[in-house]
């Protein structure tokens, strides 16, 4: 049986700040965001809340050095600057191969997640030893 969780404004402000981003923030990124306007507001539990969104289906955890979060719970693929953690969607005209691939093996792909990484623009120019 599915447990109701009680209504927390922390809790809806936490999933609207990541809705609101294109950033794939981080849950730093979130506290960062809020802790002006929620001065209770910790990073724990901004951590605890993302994690939990993620594992109920409502936000996509992105995984890598440091974890971001997506609203965007459509397939699609990401892309990640090696040298600051930029995130950024990818548009993918098509399913990526190897989804063709399972599905042409009988496989009834429910989702994917696809990370590519690099070097973001602003970083192409920097030393990359500063970072």
């Amino acid at each position: 049986m599915a447990t109701l969780r009680r209504y927390s404004r922390q809790r809806e402000r936490i999933y609207q700040a990541v809705h609101a981003s294109w950033e794939h923030p981080s849950a730093q990124m979130v506290y960062d965001l809020l802790r002006e306007e929620l001065p209770r507001l910790s990073l724990g539990t901004v951590y605890r809340n993302l994690h939990q969104m993620a594992q109920e289906g409502m936000l996509q955890e992105l995984e890598g050095p440091t974890a971001r979060f997506d609203a965007c719970l459509a397939p699609h693929a990401h892309i990640r600057c090696t040298c600051c953690g930029r995130v950024m969607d990818l548009s993918a005209l098509e399913e990526p191969a190897p989804v063709r691939s399972a599905a042409e093996a009988g496989w009834q792909v429910e989702r994917y997640s696809l990370m590519l990484e690099g070097i973001c623009p602003a970083c192409a120019g920097k030393d990359h030893n500063e970072f």
